[in-house]
């Protein structure tokens, strides 16, 4: 094989890795989108939860004070 076969597929190798490390990242750069927004829905419905518990709450309040 040629020095410049050689090279060719040296280049070929390199230019395949590149898109597999790219790949790869943006594959982890998805998953880390699907965790931020999970995370961010069971954050909002702990909120809703605790809302909702003090709302409840505050209606035992009025109530005991009728």
């Amino acid at each position: 094989m040629s020095k410049h076969q050689h090279q060719n597929r040296r280049d070929a190798m390199n230019t395949m890795h590149e898109a597999l490390a790219r790949a790869q990242m943006s594959a982890r750069l998805g998953e880390a989108h699907q965790l931020r927004r999970g995370h961010q829905l069971t954050m909002a419905r702990r909120l809703s939860r605790k809302a909702e518990q003090a709302a409840q709450q505050a209606r035992l309040a009025i109530a005991r004070t009728i």
